[in-house]
Order: C-alpha cells, then sequence, then structure tokens
C-alpha cells in the first residue's frame, strides 16, 4: 500500500524511499561468494558485472572505455561531449581539471570550472572526429554504447549508429515516450527506436506510468534516475531512488503479462556511491546499475580524480558541477585502477572499491547466486 501523507489542508504527499532509507534483510542460507552469478544479458549482449557508467566525458577516456569491457562491464560514450568536439581531448579535460583545481575549497559559488565546460561545449560537432574515436574503441573488440540526448536523438542517432555503436542510449535527466518542442516534430520514440537496428537503452524515469510508457516503444532498457545532479536544488525535482525503481519493476510486471513475456531491463542511475548501494538498487528490482562519481578516481577515467555529469555544462542553465571524487587515497598514493575499483583487492572498508566483490557478498549472505533472484531479498526501513 502506498504511503500517503497530508502536508496541508487538501494536498497530500506520497512518502518514498531512498537507497539509504533501506536495508537488505538476510532470511535464507549464506552461500560463498565464489559461487555468485554477477552475469548480466541484455538484448544479445552479455557483461560479466552488471554496470555501466554513466556517459560523461569525465569517464570516458578512450582508455576508461576499453579497459571497461575488459573488467565485463559497460562504458558509455557522450555523443554530445567533447568526444566529437576537440581533436585534442587531453587538454580540453585537462583545462576543466585545471580550472577545478585552481578553485579555492571554500569558494563555493565558483563557476570557474563550469565556464570552461560550457567554453568547450560551445565548440562545432564534427560528425567526421566523433565517428573515427568511435570506430577506434568498436576496433578493440569493447561493446560501443553511446548516448545522446532525446533533443539530438534524431539527428545524431544514424551518425553513431553508422559509425560502430551497437547500444544507443537515448538518456536525459527526464525523458518521456514522446519529446516535444515547439516549432519542431515531436520524436515519438516507438516509431524512432522501431526504425533502428540496434537495441536502445532510454532514460531516465521515476514513476510507474512513464516507465510503462517507454517500454512500450520497444527499448530494451529503461533507466531510473538521472544520474548525479543538482535538480533537487535548482528544479525542485529529486529521485528517492528505492521507490522509484520499485515501482517501475512493478511497470515490468505489468508490461510483461501485456506482451506474453517481453523482458524489459531496469538500470539504476543516480546517488549510488558504494557496493552496498549497488546491492540496495538490484534488491529493489534493477538489473544493472549506472555508476558514475564512484568511478572517478580510477586511474584510466579521463577527468583525473575530478567528475562531473553531462548536464554540467548546459549553456544556459546547468544541473551540476565539477567536484574532485570522494576517495581514500594516502598521501602520495595513486590512484586505483577500474579494476581495483570493480574487483578489488581493496585496503578501505567503506564499499568504495572492490564494487562487484561487495554486491557479490551481499547476495552470498542472503543466499543467493544470480541476479534475478536477489531481486527477491526482504527489504527493511529504517
Amino acid at each position: 500500500m502506498r504511503d500517503y501523507v497530508e502536508i496541508g489542508i487538501g494536498r497530500e504527499a506520497r512518502r518514498t524511499y531512498s537507497l539509504e532509507d533501506i536495508s537488505i534483510v538476510p532470511s535464507r542460507r549464506t552461500r560463498s561468494s565464489k559461487d555468485v552469478d554477477t552475469t548480466w544479458h541484455i538484448d544479445a549482449y552479455t557483461f560479466n558485472i552488471p554496470v555501466m557508467s554513466h556517459p560523461t566525458d569525465a569517464l570516458a577516456s578512450p582508455e576508461f572505455v576499453i579497459e571497461m569491457g575488459r573488467q565485463g562491464g559497460l562504458a558509455v560514450i557522450n555523443a554530445e561531449g567533447l568526444w566529437g568536439r576537440h581533436e585534442d581531448l587531453d587538454a580540453a579535460i585537462a583545462r576543466v581539471v585545471a580550472a577545478a583545481e585552481s578553485t579555492n575549497p571554500l569558494e563555493l559559488l565558483s563557476t570557474a570550472a563550469t565556464t570552461a565546460l560550457q567554453e568547450l561545449h560551445a565548440y562545432p560537432l564534427n560528425d567526421e572526429l566523433l565517428a573515427r574515436r568511435i570506430g577506434e574503441v568498436r576496433e578493440s573488440g569493447a561493446t560501443v554504447a553511446v548516448r545522446v540526448s532525446p533533443q539530438k536523438a534524431r539527428e545524431l542517432a544514424p551518425k553513431v549508429i553508422q559509425a560502430g555503436a551497437e547500444l544507443l542510449i537515448i538518456q536525459g535527466t527526464m525523458i518521456s515516450a514522446e519529446h516535444v518542442a515547439t516549432g519542431g516534430e515531436p520524436l515519438n520514440l516507438k516509431e524512432f527506436i522501431g526504425s533502428l537496428e540496434v537495441p536502445v537503452i532510454a532514460g531516465g524515469v521515476t514513476d510507474y506510468t512513464t516507465a510503462l510508457h517507454l517500454m512500450r516503444t520497444g527499448a530494451a532498457g529503461v533507466i531510473v534516475g538521472g544520474g548525479t545532479n543538482t535538480n533537487a536544488i535548482s528544479l525542485g525535482i529529486e529521485t528517492h531512488l528505492a521507490t522509484a525503481i520499485a515501482d517501475v519493476a512493478a511497470a515490468r510486471r505489468e508490461y510483461l503479462d501485456e506482451t506474453g513475456g517481453r523482458y524489459v531491463h531496469i538500470i539504476a542511475d543516480g546517488d549510488i556511491e558504494t557496493s552496498g548501494d549497488v546491492a540496495k538498487a538490484i534488491a529493489c528490482g534493477a538489473d544493472a546499475v549506472a555508476l558514475g562519481e564512484v568511478l572517478a578516481p580510477a586511474a584510466e577515467a579521463a577527468g583525473q580524480g575530478y567528475y562531473w555529469p553531462p548536464v554540467a555544462a548546459h549553456p544556459r542553465f546547468p544541473r551540476g558541477f565539477v567536484s574532485e571524487a570522494p576517495t581514500v587515497l594516502l598521501e602520495n598514493e595513486e590512484r586505483p585502477s577500474l579494476e581495483t575499483l570493480l574487483h578489488g583487492p581493496s585496503t578501505e572498508p567503506y564499499g568504495y572499491q572492490n564494487i562487484v566483490g561487495g554486491l557479490r557478498r551481499a547476495m552470498a549472505k542472503c543466499g543467493y547466486t544470480d541476479l534475478k533472484s536477489f531481486q527477491k531479498v526482504g527489504l527493511s526501513v529504517r
């Protein structure tokens, strides 16, 4: 039963829960974590771990994308980011990092790094440069996933698919089944997805109805949440991820019955910071998670330990900022490899490293050996 509270005369609000509000409840036999299978299958693609990266230039250097594939996950390239705007990608990223490093930590409202991002994104998109870089990743053998915004999907999707994209991510902080803009042709996702030759993952969504509409478009996966951003402050819109995942999982059950068995994958993308958060997201009903800031400390990440979401570069209304990713490095210690962040071994006890190892142990302690069955684990509210 949904819980509604009266916030004033004639006005009610639903009580919802974030991942930090809930806990997993072990209630079955325990198992060895060595017996746990974290394989994730979506469409014709199989990944050893249920992890994809948030589509930000702060993560997706070519090295990071290729290494993510080697570690069993899926890295996502932002087609509207810096990859197709600057021949010297390293120099562009370095400019953002330098602006962030020059900021006084006490200067909370500094916009130097945001200004740098906006100026770098003001350069025109070079289709040939973007295609070349996508092609280089494709040649490495890594699965190529490319993100486009709903606003640019009709224009960019055919180009990135021709360049070698194998999975198309149509993602905004919020999305609907039909994007309408004054003076422009509405983007009907059902018609658009049906015209494409590659699987599509679309999102983010936060509620049952929108998720069901997206599933009916033919999307192979639906993203719940919109990553880490400042929407809660700047727009008053905040996603409590535990409730959102559970609601979208309910929409999936409805759609599964409606279609006689078509399964749509749920990818959780929000404030997921530790291995415990990953475990709770899957326990709520997600099939996989999109990780952002928690992967930024990786030695292969483009941002050199700094992180920002794609919306931080919006030319008129940025909803994110450049920040140093949380890390437990000792003085003069090198940044950990992506392998260490995902698979360990780790020397820190908080779940920032060996993230998949933490998920495996959570599943094992609750007696589950595969991701799908772990979605049935007991939950409690703090």
